[in-house]
């Protein structure tokens, strides 16, 4: 079994990205999306115009300064690998507290499997689905969808 990092949010966070699960890089790293192929920090950097910082205290701050709020779908499940369609036993995480205490302007989904899960745990609640930011993302990529989080972001 294997359990999601704890989600990053405050007060102030307008967008809420939710990824499905944390590849095995990521849990040895003790951070989201820390695969040195996964596009994620690449993708928001541009949406926010900033560079993104090396560390992970550093990012979890970036990512507050920025109001963008983070977290995985999926709580804990079991996976053999980093592919989301090996994911097994899925136990969903609680997205009630950040969407509750923030102020959340809209939820996007990275990839199909969070997009999925989200949609069948929360069918009240309205998300977006994002092209996946995974380095096993063969398809032809596009980051254009991902700049849609600006609109939210903006005062």
């Amino acid at each position: 079994m294997i359990y999601s990092f704890a989600p990053i949010y405050d007060k102030n966070s307008r967008v809420l990205i939710l990824g499905s699960m944390a590849s095995v890089k990521s849990l040895e790293a003790g951070f989201y999306y820390m695969h040195p192929r996964n596009k994620f920090w690449s993708v928001v950097s541009d949406v926010v115009g900033k560079a993104v910082p090396y560390g992970i205290e550093e990012r979890k701050s970036w990512l507050l300064e920025n109001r963008v709020a983070l977290m995985d779908i999926i709580y804990s499940c079991n996976r053999q690998g980093s592919l989301d369609s090996d994911i097994r036993d899925v136990t969903p995480n609680d997205i009630t507290k950040v969407l509750s205490c923030a102020d959340i302007r809209a939820v996007y989904c990275n990839g199909r499997k969070s997009y999925e899960t989200a949609k069948k745990t929360y069918p009240d609640v309205e998300f977006f689905y994002l092209p996946s930011t995974s380095p096993a993302n063969a398809g032809g990529w596009d980051k254009e969808p991902w700049m849609k989080i600006r609109e939210h972001l903006a005062d």
